[in-house]
């Protein structure tokens, strides 16, 4: 979906700031945060695209002033009374509620290192065929969804080249909304900077970006209006 959450290439935003021996926690909370979305996402009542999804969802004048755990805390908050997990009264009070169902947590104390070690990968060994070979030129389709994606606006009706093929992956944009994995290949694609940006933009540079088959059309091909 089209958001503020989509920044890449928007003017206005000022620098990047960079922080030295940045902390991978700035607070205990933001720690706490995480292991919760990581802990409620077992229950399999959602997937990462969703919670991604979700985040996007924020209007735009919080999505700004929201510290980067805090839109992971209103997303998953969302998600919990969404999936019937929880209520909204339940999470303001920290209390349950009289009479409601108490289930056995999904993730246990004990399973926390195998998970964190694991990880949920998004790769599929699946035998589909690539649309395009390391060389081919390509477009990023001008395309406007409604819904999840992760093709960047900046990058949309661009013209570039693959640079490599990391395989077959799950795509964010069905799976965020339940629809299936739809797996398919990822490639990089490079982009010459005054393709994205014009002709100030240094002609030494480029961006390379990983794009789901559904995202990139032939060079040949009209650009999806």
């Amino acid at each position: 979906m089209n958001g503020v959450h989509d920044m890449g290439g928007m003017h206005g935003m000022g620098p990047i700031e960079w922080e030295k021996n940045e902390p991978v926690f700035h607070a205990p909370w933001e720690g706490r945060a995480y292991a919760l979305s990581l802990a409620m996402g077992c229950w399999e009542k959602w997937t990462l695209d969703a919670l991604r999804h979700q985040i996007e969802r924020i209007p735009a004048a919080d999505y700004l002033r929201m510290q980067y755990y805090e839109k992971w805390v209103t997303a998953l908050i969302e998600l919990t009374v969404t999936a019937g997990l929880a209520s909204g009264d339940e999470i303001e009070s920290g209390v349950p509620a009289l009479g409601s169902p108490k289930l056995s947590p999904p993730l246990t104390v004990e399973n926390v290192p195998a998970m964190i070690s694991n990880g949920a990968s998004a790769s599929r060994d699946l035998p589909i065929i690539s649309r395009f070979q390391k060389g081919a030129r390509v477009r990023a389709r001008n395309i406007n969804p409604t819904g999840h994606t992760r093709l960047p606006r900046y990058a949309r009706g661009k013209l570039g080249t693959i640079h490599l093929d990391h395989g077959v992956f799950v795509f964010p944009d069905t799976n965020a909304h339940f629809l299936g994995e739809e797996p398919q290949h990822v490639y990089s694609v490079r982009f010459t900077a005054r393709e994205l940006w014009g002709d100030q933009a240094s002609p030494r540079d480029a961006v390379y970006i990983d794009l789901w088959d559904e995202y990139l059309e032939a060079a040949g091909s009209k650009s999806t209006e």
